[in-house]
This record gives structure tokens, sequence and C-alpha cells, in this order.
């Protein structure tokens, strides 16, 4: 007796297909999972036999093989065991279910019998549009997440005898209403806006050319100057993510467990903000099953790293690759999985281990050699990658008494929206969709300077001793500054502006 059903896996963010072929013989008593199975796979019989007995399904009697294929395929992870269980009652039943041939089956079992919920739900789901399958039934809390896709019917199911129920025709279970990702969007709430941040006229303006351009930002203050608030208003005034964004957002942190359940597809652009004892692998991705990285679920968002000389030396070199080429190889023997890291990484930093070297108002304690240490953590290379560096000193209790009523980040907003939909223009047919992106030769053809402009940029190269890297991030933020002043070409002003948010380099590391 045999009997086939459908299911997918999941590698790394991406699912793929996998055919369950349940066989039903004379012998000895047993049950044998084949095709590369999982340490957890190979726990799912007890769950499967269970599942079925206290569901009301005898288990088979004589020896029962399954072979989940590809066999070439390491399998992990326990979505398969739906899929194995209908299998298993299809081939024992003298009348087969009816749908397994057109159906994808997702989900966990329970002893009970109960589904639970699985991770990687939307790139299966995915995978089983793009390979000619059209009805999916998952797990509830995964039902939301997979609404979005086009030309699939969604079945949320409870328990595994109501899927059976569903195969056999005894009932239908109802199909999951489609949700438009415009009507998600509606719902957009601001938790840190940038009108209750006093002050700070430089910082705010840094803030906003780095969400216009996608550019990655340094503060360098003291404690309490308000590095912090600023880098969490960030998400509030960048472009809403696009519907392509939200997928791919949506299926990273899917694949990582991250989602909620009965989660909907991401709206709102990640923030991540890790703790500065991160290992690398957690920070880049790695580990045993080659998981995202903290560089990666930040993706289409915000990678925000407080306190940045604390964090492990390799940690922070790690990054340069992943920011600069906007996604990371993981490389295991079974394979290589890439994930995309195209994120603004964002940096608060003290001057100094006591926080007060260059301050107005405290004195600093530390020792030359001292604050030379600590800012050496920070490598050339590193700092190079960081477009916009602004100073910030704390605001005076007078200040925040006496400042005007601040622009909200809705109103900043819109500019940043009107810049990036210039760039947007402007690279059309292109992979590139903001200035950051820009390669050198993307720089000779569409940043345009004044004579006064470039001759500006010229003089400071030579007596700031810029980088030659350095000296591109400056040409890059200028032409951000000169998109939000809906400008083509780039003037002294911008120039002067750009050059201006690489102060902290030169004064502090040279």
């Amino acid at each position: 007796m045999l009997a086939k059903s459908i299911t997918c896996g999941l590698d790394g963010v991406h699912g793929y297909l996998v055919e369950v072929e349940a066989y039903i013989s004379n012998g000895f008593i047993g049950f044998e999972i084949v095709g590369l199975p999982s340490a957890a796979v190979k726990e799912s019989r007890d769950r499967v036999r269970a599942a079925m007995l206290n569901s009301g399904f005898e288990f088979p009697f004589g020896r029962v093989t399954v072979n989940l294929a590809p066999a070439d395929v390491r399998k992990e992870g326990t979505s398969y065991e739906l899929a194995v269980a209908a299998a298993l009652i299809s081939a024992k039943s003298p009348r087969p279910l009816l749908h397994l041939k057109d159906t994808a089956l997702l989900g966990e079992l329970s002893l009970e019998g109960k589904l639970l919920p699985i991770r990687g739900a939307l790139g299966m789901a995915i995978t089983a549009v793009e390979s000619g399958i059209r009805k999916l039934v998952l797990p509830r809390e995964n039902a939301n997440e997979v609404a979005c896709i086009d030309g699939l019917e969604v079945y949320a199911a409870e328990s595994l005898r109501q899927v059976v129920r569903h195969l056999t025709g005894e009932e239908t279970l109802p199909q999951q209403p489609s949700i438009s990702f415009e009507s998600l969007q509606t719902s957009r709430s601001i938790r840190h806006d940038m009108k209750d941040v006093k002050g700070q006229a430089l910082a705010r303006a840094a803030l906003e050319v780095a969400a216009a351009g996608g550019h990655n930002l340094l503060m360098v203050g003291v404690p309490g100057s308000g590095k912090t608030m600023l880098a969490r208003c960030l998400p509030g005034i960048l472009p809403p993510l696009s519907y392509g964004e939200a997928l791919e957002t949506t299926l990273i942190h899917s694949a990582s467990g991250e989602l909620e359940a009965e989660s909907t597809l991401m709206t709102q652009r990640p923030f991540r903000s890790p703790h500065h004892n991160i290992s690398m692998a957690a920070m880049i991705g790695g580990g045993s099953k080659a998981k995202p990285g903290e560089v990666s679920l930040a993706h289409n968002g915000v990678l925000f790293l407080d306190e940045l000389p604390e964090f492990q030396r390799p940690t922070l070199e790690a990054l340069r690759q992943p920011i600069e080429d906007g996604f990371v190889n993981i490389t295991r023997v079974n394979g290589t999985n890439r994930y995309p890291s195209s994120c603004m990484l964002v940096a608060g930093m003290n001057p100094c281990p006591c926080g007060n070297y260059g301050s107005k108002r405290k004195n600093c304690t530390c020792s030359a050699n001292e604050i030379k240490r600590y800012l050496g953590r920070i490598s050339g290379p590193l700092l190079d990658r960081l477009d916009i560096q602004v100073e910030m000193d704390a605001v005076t209790v007078e200040e925040i008494e006496t400042s005007a009523v601040q622009e909200d980040s809705a109103t900043i907003r819109k500019r940043v929206i009107r810049a990036r939909q210039r760039q947007l223009k402007r690279y059309a047919g292109t992979s590139i969709y903001c200035n950051a992106q820009l390669d050198q030769q993307g720089l000779e053809k569409w940043c345009k300077m004044e004579p006064a402009a470039k001759q500006l940029l010229m003089q400071a190269v030579e007596r700031f001793d810029i980088s030659m890297r350095a000296y591109a991030r400056i040409r890059k933020v200028a032409l951000t500054i000169a998109d939000l002043n809906d400008r083509d070409l780039i003037t002294v002003q911008d120039i002067a502006k750009a050059i201006q948010f690489r102060n902290v380099d030169g004064r502090y590391w040279k």
C-alpha cells in the first residue's frame, strides 16, 4: 500500500518542495523515515503515531517506510509531520484522501493531534505557488502570514482530524480571506517621534539626510545627548516598505522564528539593536543551521549598534562586507546560504571611556593613552563605511525649556519620500534604489558637481587627508542633500554640508 502527499522544507530563508511517500508492507513491525532526515525529523515518528491514535485513526500494522524526496537534501524542522500523517492515513484507508495531489500540507503535530505553528511558512508558500501548487493547508497561526500571496488558496486548520475530513470531502475548511498589502499599510504607527527631540539641529539634519539616501551614520556624543533616541526615531522617517521589500523582510523573520503568531506581512521597517556582547555568528549569521544574523534581520531597516567600541573587534570587522555588498554568504559543509543584508548601519558611541571628552560642560578624566586605546577599537576601514559622522553634546535644561516646537516625523518623512522618489526615477532600470548604493561608475554618471563645488571638495581632500572611499561617500551624501533640495546639480553648499558631516573622523581619529 503506497500513498503520497506534498509538503515543503526550508533551506535558509527559501523553501523547496518535498514529496512524501508512505509505504506499508508485511514484515517486522517498524516505522522508518528515510530521505536524509535530521534528528528532529526522526523524532517526529513518535509524534505522528501519537497524533494519529489520539485523533481516532488507526496506525498501520506492519513495516512502515516514509520517504522524503528529494533524498539527497537534508530535511530539517517539523513542518513535514502533517503531510506524513496524511500520507499514512491515505495508505491505510480503503478510501484514499482526495486532494493530496494538488494540496501542500504544512504543520507540526502535537501528541493529541493539534496543529502547531511552524517557522518559514512564507518561504514555503512562495515555493508551493512557484511549483504550481494552488492549495495550502497549514496551522491557523501561520495563515495570515501567507494570505498576501496571489494565486494561492489558504486553508487554516487546528487539528489533524480537521485536515483529514477536508481532504476526504466530508467537510470544507474555511478559506483564509486574502489580505491586500495596501490594507496593511494604512495602520502605520510612529513610536518615537522627532518632535520629541530637543535641540541637536546638526544631528537632526544628519538623520534626515541619512534616511533620504540610505546612508550609514555615526553619532559621537556624551552620555545623555540623545544618540539612542535619535536612532530610534529613524524608522519613523524612512519611506514605507514596498510589497517586494515587505516580502523579503517577512521571509527572513519568518525563517528565523521571529514572527509572532497570526502575524501578517511586515509593514514597518525593522529596527535591530543587539547588545555589545553579541557573538560574530549571531551578528553575521551562522550556527549549525546557518541561521540569519542581526545584519540580515535588519534588512530593509536599521541596524543600531550602541556603544560601538564595546563590541568585539572581530564582530565589527565582519560587518564590513555585508554592509558594503548588501548580502552575506554563510558556508557550511552541506552548502552555502546567501542572506540579504541591505540595511542602514547606525552607530552611537561616547568620545572616551568616561564619556566627557570634548564636552563643554564636564571635564574628561581620561588620559590621552586611554582615549587613544578606546578610539582605536574602531578601525579605519569601518569608519570609512560610515558615510555621515556627527558630534553631539548634551542639551541643557535651559535649551530644552526655551527650544521652539520641532518638526514631527511625518513632516520630515514627506521630504525623505520625495528625495527617494527622485532617486528611484534617476536609477530606473538598474538595481540601485538609493544614493548610498552608487558604485564608482554610478558616481561618474549621476553625481554631477558645479566647478566651484568640485574645487572645494578637492581642497578638503588635501587639507583633511580624506581617503578615496571617504571621498566617494562625501559625493554620495552631497547628492542626497541636493535631492532633498530638489536639485540635479551638486552645489558648493551641498559639498560644504557633506564635509561638515565628516568632521568627527578628523577630530578624533587623525
